[in-house]
């Protein structure tokens, strides 16, 4: 897991550990350092945003003599990535929900994404997680476009427990998370979560049906749901979809697969928002909450 992040950050360790560090060395290497994080799945923006908080970093560092220089590396790229992840803040849902209930009202969370990346499933492991902790839940099928969509969140919903709010397939999709809303609030229910069709972020008709379903369900939180392995399209994915409906947070799927992990680095810096979970595996118990400290660890850090 990561491994290939992991010879990423043992390379720049190299680079910038063969002679002073400093300003100048990482400017002077700026170049390659950029290029070895493109390789690892980190965008252009956020790699050269990177490399100058590196550079900030580095200014003023002394290495006292006979201490190892790739120690000073280690430590400046671990403050890099950790200030960077903390920077977006944190998020807890189950807090929220608590929030939400003691007002007598639902925490409504839409869901967002690409089609394929993990998103009705993903939700099939929250609403497992919510009701794990004593939460009640209903998931609206808002995607009345996919063929074989509405079934899918219903086997998923039966098989963890809970029920579905839907219509038939053309129906109007932000008419049916308005329905699950009201539902929710007519039956003391804690939680909503709203499925939607899988979208590329070009597709402009599906953007502003999207933005629709925000508009009429007003939900408290708007979660992308991202495949780990999407590669440097992440950050223009997180991008478009934050502009399209505020985005909450991220949560990142396939985590288990043979992932670079640059995408994760990426989906923070596009929105500013944290990443909230990580999907690593295919149980509805394999949802983890995401620890910076943890990721960076497993960079070697």
């Amino acid at each position: 897991m990561l491994e290939k992040f992991k010879k990423t950050i043992g390379k720049i360790t190299e680079i910038l550990s063969t002679t002073e560090l400093s300003e100048r060395t990482v400017e002077k290497y700026r170049d390659e350092i950029i290029f070895t994080l493109l390789q690892c799945d980190v965008a252009l923006p956020v790699a050269e945003k990177l490399v100058d908080e590196i550079k900030e970093k580095a200014r003023g560092v002394r290495v006292e003599r006979f201490h190892d220089k790739r120690d000073a590396v280690k430590d400046i790229l671990r403050r890099v990535l950790l200030e960077h992840f903390r920077s977006a803040g944190n998020l807890d849902l189950f807090k929220l929900a608590d929030e939400k209930n003691n007002r007598g009202e639902p925490l409504v969370i839409l869901f967002v994404g690409p089609n394929g990346h993990g998103k009705t499933t993903t939700i099939a492991k929250l609403a497992f997680l919510f009701k794990q902790r004593g939460y009640t839940v209903i998931i609206a099928a808002s995607d009345t476009f996919r063929a074989g969509a509405i079934e899918q969140v219903v086997e998923h919903a039966k098989r963890v427990g809970v029920r579905v709010i839907k219509q038939k397939y053309g129906a109007d999709p932000a008419a049916v998370a308005y329905d699950a809303v009201n539902h929710a609030l007519s039956k003391g229910i804690n939680v909503v979560l709203i499925d939607t069709a899988g979208r590329l972020q070009t597709d402009v008709d599906l953007m502003e049906e999207m933005k629709k379903i925000y508009r009429v369900a007003s939900p408290d939180l708007v979660i992308l749901v991202v495949d780990a392995l999407t590669g440097n399209d992440a950050y223009d994915q997180a991008v478009k979809f934050n502009e399209a409906t505020p985005l909450s947070g991220a949560i990142v799927t396939k985590f288990d697969a043979d992932v670079k992990g640059g995408a994760i680095v990426s989906i923070v810096y596009a929105t500013g928002k944290p990443i909230l979970f990580i999907g690593t595996g295919q149980k509805y118990s394999d949802l983890k909450e995401f620890d910076p400290e943890e990721f960076v660890k497993l960079l070697g850090l």
